[in-house]
Parts: structure tokens; sequence; C-alpha cells
């Protein structure tokens, strides 16, 4: 067994998936693609963000012989969907700019991976672009693809191409893998990349900035949750003494039907108005 740096740190993976031949292997066994590059970009952002609003790419490259961008998203947040949605357009919005019309020159490819998973829990989702008509049947006229893939999702009708991938992806998590059980020579250069006995002090850092920040919203969404908890318990106990007071109006004065309810009273002097 390898020790490992967990794949669901952005930093480490970036560290391993900016590497110009894990990137396009990696997009060529999920989407099909061949790709002509010499860099990725990560953190890329547009000088003129969209909609005024700046997004960061993690992952971005560029073929100018096949026209085509690929950006990799790594991350879950509760608006997911939305989110990358949102970056996949900047991406051909900011092509328009330079275009004679509404044609992007290059096509736009998305792939997200969710290494926390999605409450969908399914191995693969898509937004296809593509015009359909009534039975399903794509024109070819737009190749636009956001591709979710959730690798905790792995299941006996993933394509092949991707197994390996998801199953390392999804290994490294609890920061230990078998290197023997992967075949393929650039999921083996991920696992080599990632071992932890190569990792640089600034690896470390960011992985723990991350791991706390993580920690964060945690707690703050642990927070919020007994907050509503409390709430809702609070209204209820609130709604079943507006009952009990109700009942009572008949038969006691204000002043004892607020002592017997713990209402004010002039929650009951409305609750009498209502009648």
């Amino acid at each position: 067994m390898q020790a490992v740096a967990s794949l669901r740190y952005g930093v480490i993976f970036k560290k391993a998936f900016s590497q110009p031949d894990i990137f396009t292997a990696f997009v060529k066994d999920i989407l099909g693609i061949e790709l002509v590059i010499d860099h990725v970009e990560t953190e890329k952002s547009f000088s003129n963000p969209i909609g005024s609003v700046n997004n960061y790419f993690d992952l971005f490259a560029e073929d100018k012989v096949n026209r085509i961008i690929v950006d990799i998203q790594h991350r879950r947040y509760p608006d997911h969907y939305q989110r990358f949605l949102h970056y996949h357009c900047a991406a051909l919005l900011e092509q328009a700019v330079h275009a004679k019309d509404y044609r992007p020159a290059l096509a736009v490819y998305t792939i997200v991976v969710l290494t926390s998973g999605d409450k969908y829990a399914r191995d693969m989702v898509m937004i296809d672009f593509d015009p359909k008509d009534r039975h399903g049947v794509g024109l070819g006229e737009i190749p636009h693809k956001i591709v979710y893939i959730c690798p905790k999702y792995l299941n006996d009708e993933t394509p092949e191409t991707w197994r390996e991938w998801l199953l390392a992806i999804n290994d490294s998590l609890d920061e230990e893998v078998d290197e023997s059980a992967y075949h393929n020579g650039n999921v083996q250069k991920v696992l080599q990349t990632i071992r932890k006995d190569t990792l640089t002090p600034r690896d470390h850092a960011r992985m723990k900035d991350e791991y706390s920040e993580e920690e964060l919203r945690k707690e703050e969404r642990e927070k919020a949750l007994q907050e509503g908890m409390e709430k809702g318990m609070e209204k209820g106990e609130h709604q079943k003494a507006l009952g009990i007071a109700a009942n009572l109006l008949d038969l006691l004065d204000d002043h004892t039907i607020a002592q017997k309810t713990g209402l004010s009273l002039e929650q009951v002097a409305q609750l009498r108005e209502k009648r």
C-alpha cells in the first residue's frame, strides 16, 4: 500500500491533472476527444468578466488545432449544477466578442469531478446543448457539453474507459492506495504524482487551508441546521399555545389565559378579535 494525498483537495487534484499528458488522457477517456495542447492553466479567469462575475476555472486548456476548450472543475457546492453551467456559458460568451456571428469559434466541454459525491447518487449526469427532436435525436449542430462525474457511485454500467480513473480518485480519499491494482499508465502516473513523500511544503500548507475551510463550512451548516430545528420547534409550540388559548376564550379572562399558555396579553387579545 502507498500513502498518497487525497484527490479531494483542490491543490492535489490540480497538481496531478494539470500535467498536459494526464489532462489529455483523462479527457480522451471521459469525453472521447483527442486534444493537442502543451500546457494547462490553473485558476484561469477572463480579463473581462462575463455578467460582472469573475469565474475561476480550476483547470483550463485550449486546443487551437482542433478548436476545442476543455475545463475541469473540482469541488462540490450546494449550487454546483448551476454554478458550473454559468462557468461553461462564460467560456462560450467570452468568445462572442471576437466572433463574426453567434457561433463560438471553439467548442466548449466542461468536466466536473465531484469527489465527495452528490445527493442524486449517479456516476454521471450530462448537460447536452445539442438541439433534439421530439424523439430525442440530436441534430449534431451544437457540440458543447457539461459532464458531472461522481467517483463514489461507480457501478457496473460505468463506461470501461472511465473505471480506473474513478476508482483511483475514490481510492485516494482515505490517503492510501494499492498501486498494483491499476494498469492504466496515466492513472499510475497520477498516483505517483500524489505520493505523500513527494509533496512540497506549499502543498501541505494549501491542504491544511482547504481542510480548515471545509471544517468551517461544516460547522456553519450544522449550526444553521440546529437553528432551523429550534425555530421549527418554537413555531410548533407557539401554534400549540394558540390552539389552547382559542379553546379557553369562552371560559377564562385574558390575563388567566396568558398565564396558562405563556402567550402575551396582546396575542390573546388578537385571538379574541379574530373570533
